[in-house]
Parts: C-alpha cells; structure tokens; sequence
C-alpha cells in the first residue's frame, strides 16, 4: 500500500510507504497475478503516466485494474532491482487510491476504522496501519499521514479500490448520522487521476536536492512536507516500499507527466513492477493479496506495532475483539521469512515440519533474492514453528527442501533518519 505498494513509520517494523502492496506479475514469477482481471487494454484504467511508460519503452500488463509498466526496454528485472539498490529508480504507483480525510471528528473517526494511535503523531507525520473488517481481519492496509488532528492524507491500495471505497462510504454514513459525529461530521475526497510516483535509492536524495532549495536532510523517514520541486508545489513523504532511503511524491493531475521526466534523468531509471515486488519481498514488507488477506489478522501478519500502545487494552476499534483475542491467547499462525536452499519456493507452496509429513503452513510470496543470491520467502506457519532458526521443509516441484525461519527484512534498510 502497494504495491505501492511501510513513515512515524516502521516498515515490518519498517515499512514506509505505499502501499502498493497488491500482487504483482513478473517476469521471476511464473504467473501473472491478476486476481481475475480482464487483460483487455480497453477494459484497464491508466494513470497520467501511461503514454510517458509507452514512450519509454515499457511492457504494460494487467494489475490491480491498471495497465502498469512491468519493465522497460531490454533492462531486466533484477538489474532494475540493483540499479534501485545501487542508485535510484523511479516507481509510477499513481494507481494507488489517495484520499483526504478532512472534518473536527476525522482522527476519531480513522481510530475507529484503524487500531492505530493517531493521537501521538505529530503533524506531517505517518505510520503504516490496517483497516480491519468486524472479525479484526486485514481489508486492507494503508498509509495515514496526519497533516493535523482534523486533516489526514490516507493512501489505500490499487487492487482493494472497490472494496475500501465502499467501507469508507459505509462507515462514514453510520458515523455523520450518530451522536459521534456531533462536534463536526467528517469529508472524505478522492484524489482522482492524481500522480503518485516513488523516487527510491541511495542517491535518491541527493538527486532531489539538486532540483529543490528546502533541506531535505531534515526531511527524514516518516515525515512529509510541501516541497518546491522544479518549480512544482508537491507533497513530499519520505519512506517507499524498497528497504532504500526515498521518496513518494503527489503530484497534481495536470503536472504528473512534467514531474516524472523530472525525476527520471541520469542516475535515476524508471522501474517497474518486477524490481518492486523483488525489493519489497527483500525488505520483509506485506504484498496485500498475497501476505494479507481478510482472514488474516494483524497479530497473524507481524503488525502487533501498527496498534497503539493505548489501544490494545480499550481502543474502540472495529474488529477490536478479534484483535485483542490474537493479543491474548497467542494468534493460531504467524508470518515468518524462510530462506530455502535449492530452488525458489513461490506462493502457495506448502511448508511441511523437518519431518516432512505434517503440513504446518504455506508460502505467501517467494523469490530468488537479487541481493542475497539466495531463495527467500514469505508465509505463515503455525504457532510455535515460527523461532529464528527452526527448521523446516517445503513442497517445491514435488521434492521437500529444507528451509530456515530467518527474521526480516532480509536486508538492512537504508532509511534517512537524521
């Protein structure tokens, strides 16, 4: 959330950024992770950058709903991802839901959707949290940027639109036409056709100085501020969906396609949606579809940290029992990094115990790291099987691997933090 796919913001504790954080197709995954999306052309939505993609070169496929760039030109995939490692790459995540949340009752009423402490972020100020159906399941995750306790700018994922579009328009009714909404009823805008690009790498910074007088160097992981850049007046957060120091830029409709060609000279290279699904999965962060789902409560994905402290024994929260219940007892599954020898374990691969009889869980998203020169994975095991070090098997291509429970991120992240 996001892909684009965590800001104050940890993301697995580190996950800074968008969320785009649906699942994504590409050329190191043997399918194409549509979740039944027509591949008609005519049927997708575009962002304001899809005749720039084309011009540069770039492979379009279905994802999330949107004619997305996968690649571009003859740079493949894993050296985009070590390009981005290396230096910096620039991520179109415009298809990424952007709303604001304005009205005197707006941080009551995003505590209510979400189990996080808004109360203690400080102006222009994120956290990564999870909107969470009755039962405490993940509907989606998200990022909530404070701009001031009446004023929140919230970024939602692509693939998820319907679905929490239709939440915040259900919620919101129930909450303007009860007692709770009396000193002031709250207004939800949808940043329509809005630019959302992600400027990530190590020498991500440095090129953005050059193009804005403000001291980036006070801008650090998690914050945001209104920033001139190139004589554009953008919403500027720090943080991204990489591991890297970077970047997530909002950009007026009329000025999306200026901005990116900005953006988008020597050093940096336009990257798409193969380098970011392999740099997140490097950097331990959830891909919404994959890792995340409504049957999977926070205390099950890791994201015990996105509750508030003062909200785990009586924020009023939906889906506070369910939660508080996984608090308690302990949750029946937990998400675990496993580092697996031999060949790749993708999604829905099965996780057996050493013995290799009992089925004990399953891989929600695996790659061969770029980085690492190593297989990783991502995926749920039961309770008890999820202690660094254990060791485990896992089911690919009809042949048990061994496999170990590695704490994430597999990489160290590069945040600017002062």
């Amino acid at each position: 959330m996001t892909s684009t796919g965590t800001m104050r913001i940890h993301f697995s504790k580190t996950v800074l950024g968008s969320s785009c954080r649906d699942r994504v197709p590409g050329s190191c995954f043997p399918r194409l992770l549509t979740r039944g999306l027509s591949t008609s052309n005519e049927s997708l939505r575009k962002t304001r950058l899809y005749d720039f993609h084309v011009q540069n070169g770039a492979k379009m496929v279905p994802f999330a709903g949107y004619a997305m760039p996968l690649s571009y030109g003859s740079v493949g995939q894993v050296a985009s991802h070590n390009h981005v490692r290396m230096s910096a790459g620039l991520f179109d995540v415009g298809h990424m839901v952007q709303s604001h949340f304005r009205g005197a009752t707006t941080m009551a009423f995003l505590e209510w959707l979400t189990p996080s402490s808004l109360k203690s972020l400080s102006p222009y100020s994120s956290t990564l949290s999870v909107l969470l159906n009755e039962n405490g399941g993940i509907i989606d995750d998200t990022v909530i940027t404070k701009h001031s306790d009446n004023a929140f700018y919230v970024v939602t994922n692509a693939g998820r639109r319907d679905r929490d579009l239709a939440w915040f328009r259900q919620k919101l009714d129930e909450w303007n036409s009860g007692e709770r909404a009396k000193d002031g009823k709250v207004e939800h805008e949808i940043l329509e056709d809005w630019g959302l690009v992600a400027l990530q790498g190590p020498k991500a910074a440095e090129y953005l100085q050059n193009l804005t007088s403000a001291d980036l160097t006070k801008l650090t992981f998690g914050k945001s501020a209104y920033v001139t850049i190139g004589g554009f007046l953008l919403h500027v957060a720090r943080g991204g969906y990489t591991g890297e120091d970077g970047f997530e830029i909002s950009i007026p409709p009329s000025q999306t396609v200026e901005v990116a060609q900005l953006l988008s000279q020597s050093p940096v290279q336009l990257a798409g949606l193969g380098a970011r699904d392999s740099l997140r999965l490097e950097a331990g962060m959830c891909l919404y579809g994959n890792d995340l789902d409504e049957d999977t409560s926070p205390v099950e994905a890791g994201l015990s940290w996105v509750i508030g402290k003062d909200r785990k024994e009586s924020g009023d929260f939906i889906g506070a029992d369910g939660v508080r219940k996984h608090l308690k007892d302990g949750p029946p599954r937990r998400r675990v990094g496993l580092v697996v020898e031999g060949a790749p374990a993708r999604q829905g691969t099965r996780i057996f115990a050493h013995s290799g009889k009992e089925v004990i869980g399953k891989i929600t998203s695996g790659i061969p790291s770029p980085t690492l020169n190593k297989n990783i994975a991502m995926g749920y095991v039961l309770s008890g099987w999820h202690k660094k070090g254990t060791e485990v098997e896992v089911d690919v291509r009809n042949k048990l691997r061994k496999a170990f429970v590695t704490p994430m991120p597999f990489i160290k992240p590069n945040y600017w933090r002062g």
